[in-house]
């Protein structure tokens, strides 16, 4: 983070999206617990009931940030939720096969607090179901909340209040990260990641290298070494020029 960068503006980076969440209390639970941290943006992907930030149980759950529920905004999509983050981090206790690299949300709000190019969202899944593979596996990290191995049994709220706590410390800090991202150009955004994604998918498909009927877990093991690498705007250009030239050679061939 740079040294002029105030512990706000490093805030102000930070995006959290609930992804289909069920119960309108959480929401405002949510709510409340980033306002008391400094975090004000907030993004609902699907919400499992109509009118979500407006719900009665929302708002008194807020207890004192209904501001920040009426400025939340409400998505049909993660590609709208992403819009403008160039670095994602899944929220989950259950740890994955092809998952990206695994931190803690120390180690998380570390890298946000130094790196004032991140423009970050942590993603929090369903209460009762958590966040489907198809949206951790594309992430840079996967946050993982260190709780007592015998019962790790934390609510949304209590797991969103962990991570903001986190990164409020490591913005007034200016904790250096333990595992650092060390972007040097423009770090890439979650579109131009899994346009990326696409595009390289099916140029394997043309050479031959994928079966399309049959992908196996290719596409995971993937998208699990390119989290590693931290993309910059350019290496993503590099890989799809790559891509783009594969396709081209198999069809001249």
């Amino acid at each position: 983070m740079k040294q002029t960068e105030s512990a706000s503006s490093a805030l102000r980076r930070l995006r959290v999206i609930l992804v289909q969440t069920s119960r309108p209390g959480n929401i405002g639970s949510v709510a409340r617990a980033m306002k008391t941290m400094g975090l004000s943006d907030l993004v609902l992907v699907n919400p499992r009931f109509e009118g979500a930030c407006q719900h009665e149980e929302a708002l008194a759950f807020a207890s004192g940030a209904q501001d920040l529920l009426a400025g939340a905004r409400v998505v049909d999509s993660m590609a709208e939720a992403l819009q403008g983050i160039n670095f994602t981090a899944a929220v989950s206790a259950r740890l994955r096969e092809f998952s990206p690299p695994v931190v803690t949300p120390r180690e998380f709000a570390g890298q946000l607090a130094a790196n004032g190019e991140l423009h970050a969202a942590l993603i929090f899944g369903n209460e009762r179901f958590g966040l489907p593979n198809d949206i951790v596996e594309p992430c840079n990290v996967l946050v993982n909340i260190p709780a007592n191995p015998d019962y790790s049994s934390l609510n949304l709220a209590q797991a969103a209040q962990v991570l903001a706590y986190e990164c409020r410390m490591a913005a007034l800090d200016g904790q250096q990260p333990a595992s650092p991202v060390g972007f040097q150009g423009e770090a890439a955004s979650a579109a131009q990641i899994e346009g990326m994604y696409q595009h390289l998918e099916q140029a394997l498909v043309d050479i031959g290298f994928l079966d399309a009927n049959n992908p196996r877990k290719l596409m995971p093991r993937l998208k699990r070494l390119f989290a590693r690498a931290g993309l910059e705007t350019e290496e993503v250009n590099i890989l799809r020029g790559i891509a783009r030239q594969m396709t081209a050679r198999r069809r001249q061939d």
